[in-house]
């Protein structure tokens, strides 16, 4: 299982996450504090909130989601 910190500025950063994660064929959670959503529901990501530390945990590869959440991660 995979697990990286993101922080997502805005609702285009939001839609651009949820867009890539739709396209992975394995499951991928985001969490904030006690809170556990499907990071392919982009109402679930929104209602988390933007500018917040989030916890996305995935069990599988994708190139172009690996990419995206570079762009997002908490050095």
């Amino acid at each position: 299982m995979n697990e990286r910190v993101i922080k997502l500025s805005d609702v285009d950063d939001v839609c651009e996450f949820v867009s890539a994660a739709g396209k992975c064929d394995f499951d991928i959670d985001i969490s904030y504090q006690r809170m556990v959503i499907d990071a392919k529901s982009i109402l679930g990501v929104m209602g988390l909130g933007v500018e917040k530390e989030l916890t996305v945990k995935y069990g599988g590869e994708n190139l172009s989601f690996e990419n995206v959440l570079s762009k997002y991660t908490v050095a």
